[in-house]
């Protein structure tokens, strides 16, 4: 079931905020072996229960598979390609798995359900495209008014890597040829990294160059905000959670400098009132 109505997004002029997801099937074709988060966030909701509230669906990889292990889920997300991506995937499962899932399109901050659940999420960087103080609050409040008395919060996002943020924007890095689905065609693949140290915003564009054409190259720019760890533990404390569990990946590792990822389970801390 699709729930779907066009919302007016509340984010910064970041183009990267939304570039990066309006070709769902690159998304798909980019990730397909990004599995490990798959089973973390399944596992949780066998071990919490649903219906799940998955808050950035993309293009179903989680949902999906929660739908499958027979859990219910609502899954949103703020971009139609992803949706209708996710929509096209649902609709190559048996009638029964399809029914646990209902995709409702909505940006997470102004999301406001009359359900509440025994586990919220947010994976795979989601919350790295809230930029602000206030952007990150409007959802951290959506997630409370989301959860029932003894529901769980996980989430992931990038550990900052001082080197990457460092990184000349002027340099590119190649990451050699990738067949892009919209022509079949392959294209030599480079990444620049521009880090803004005052918005704490990297902005990574990934350049497609036709070996041939020029005029068929392009880029696609993705932004997200930097959370460092401590700066991120007091950001969930002030407004109101409480972190059960702080892991450096998806298979239970003690968060380190040497972690691509920061995974934290957490839970409010007491129920506040909504004005």
């Amino acid at each position: 079931m699709t729930d779907s109505k066009k919302t007016k997004t509340s984010r910064l002029s970041f183009v990267g905020s939304d570039a990066h997801y309006e070709d769902a099937r690159y998304y798909d074709q980019a990730y397909r072996l990004r599995r490990q988060d798959v089973r973390f966030y399944v596992d949780l909701a066998r071990r919490y229960g649903g219906p799940v509230l998955e808050l950035g669906a993309g293009t179903g990889r989680v949902a999906l598979a929660m739908a499958q292990a027979g859990i219910d889920v609502v899954a949103v997300d703020s971009m139609e390609p992803m949706l209708r991506r996710a929509a096209e995937r649902l609709e190559r499962l048996p009638k029964k798995t399809r029914a646990r899932v209902r995709l409702h399109q909505e940006d997470l901050m102004s999301l406001r359900l009359e359900t509440r659940f025994p586990l919220v999420i947010a994976p795979f960087n989601v919350w790295m495209h809230l930029y602000t103080r206030a952007q990150i609050e409007r959802g951290f409040e959506t997630v409370r008014l989301h959860l029932n008395e003894d529901g769980h919060f996980a989430f992931d996002v990038l550990l900052p890597a001082p080197a990457s943020l460092a990184r000349d924007p002027s340099r590119g890095y190649k990451g050699g040829l990738i067949r892009h689905p919209r022509d079949g065609e392959r294209y030599v693949y480079r990444e620049y990294f521009d880090y803004d140290h005052r918005t704490q915003v990297q902005t990574v564009r990934m350049e497609f160059e036709h070996p041939t054409d020029r005029r068929r190259s392009f880029s696609t720019p993705l932004t997200q905000r930097q959370f460092f760890p401590q700066e991120l533990q007091a950001l969930l404390h002030y407004n109101g959670f409480i972190i059960e569990a702080l892991w450096g990946d998806f298979e239970g590792e003690p968060l380190s400098g040497y972690a691509e990822s920061q995974v934290l389970l957490t839970r409010v801390a007491e129920r506040r009132s909504s004005t």
